[in-house]
């Protein structure tokens, strides 16, 4: 009798690391996860997928982090083969587990000469051919959310006419974007954060993103990476979203952070060697509270303070448009190390002077 779909799914599970090699031959290893461009088998590291149980959830379980979308290892397979229902996919999985087991992985693609849509070459070059945020809608933008003072360090940049596709079966399309550089430790750009906006004005239910489905999407490289704004030396303020932690560098201009752009890569984002103290800006629900646990006991693990900043409302940039500035400034003020109140805050005192 063929085994039914809970026990399928399980046994692929437990082939995790097999499975991924097979059909997901142009991603690789990292750490835990196999990492690849998405679930079609695109090269890139949008897509990440659980090799081993964890806390977290099971083996076998991907997240694309470009797109939102997740899944288990039945559906990489129906995706990468292209097959229409669970039947097929069911089928060939059951294949699949009476292989022998691939020792190594099958040869790579030759290198195409042109940079395949979401590698890293592509944000690269996304990010080369933007220019200054000054005096354009993203700059707009970000001061209708209460971000008067735009600290970027240069990670953000404007493109008048970003590509947007809703499907593989849709037209192009195009709108504005503000497009933030996604680097590693070293400031290498591994991949870009697009929001596309609205061109016509602000909308309170958009909040100034465009009116299409998916307003957010991230490319290249992006485990383990954020959009830094400034230089980190000993401390360093993490969060998930770029308003959020913009909203922070309003108040403290001079403090470095981070935007690892979601929970799961918060989660995951590589701390600096000389880093002494963290600051987790904590976004109020429950993956907030998993974030925090899960990156407080990798700092500590790692010899770092960790210390939890937590918001009033649901996070940073919902506090800084409702109560403002200055009650941002003061709550700020009690949950910061006395010693980075006088480093980091005075100067954001002396920066509005």
């Amino acid at each position: 009798m063929s085994p039914a779909p809970c026990e399928l799914a399980r046994r692929l599970a437990r082939e995790a690391e097999a499975v991924c090699r097979y059909y997901l031959s142009n991603g690789k290893r990292a750490g835990r996860y196999w990492v690849v461009g998405d679930v079609r088998n695109t090269p890139g590291r949008s897509m990440f997928v659980r090799l081993r149980e964890s806390p977290k959830g099971p083996a076998g379980k991907w997240t694309d982090a470009a797109t939102g979308e997740h899944g288990d290892l039945l559906d990489i397979i129906r995706e990468c083969r292209g097959l229409r229902d669970f039947r097929e996919a069911a089928e060939e999985a059951r294949r699949f587990l009476k292989l022998p087991r691939p020792v190594s992985q099958p040869p790579s693609k030759p290198v195409r000469s042109v940079a395949p849509t979401g590698s890293q070459q592509a944000a690269r070059r996304l990010f080369a051919i933007s220019s200054s945020i000054e005096g354009t809608v993203v700059e707009t933008y970000l001061q209708r959310r209460g971000i008067a003072r735009i600290h970027h360090g240069g990670s953000l940049r404007f493109h008048p006419r970003c590509y947007y596709r809703p499907d593989d079966h849709s037209p192009t399309e195009t709108w504005p974007a503000m497009i933030a550089g996604v680097t590693d430790l070293e400031g290498r750009i591994t991949g870009v954060h697009r929001t596309w906006l609205d061109p016509d004005g602000f909308d309170r239910i958009r909040l100034g993103k465009a009116p299409i489905d998916t307003p957010r999407r991230a490319m290249g490289d992006l485990l383990g990476n954020a959009v830094r704004f400034g230089v980190v030396d000993d401390v360093l303020a993490a969060g998930e979203g770029i308003e959020t932690m913009l909203s922070l560098r309003c108040v403290l201009p001079t403090m470095p952070m981070a935007a690892a752009l979601s929970a799961n890569h918060l989660s995951a984002m590589l701390l600096p060697s000389s880093l002494r103290r963290l600051y987790i800006a904590r976004e109020d629900d429950a993956a907030g509270d998993a974030v925090q646990a899960t990156l407080t006991q990798r700092a500590q693990e790692a010899g770092i303070e960790a210390i939890a900043l937590s918001p009033r409302l649901g996070d940073f940039n919902e506090d800084l448009q409702i109560f403002g500035f200055e009650p941002l400034r003061a709550e700020l003020r009690r949950q910061l190390v006395p010693e980075d109140v006088v480093r980091f805050l005075h100067s954001s005192t002396v920066a509005a002077e």
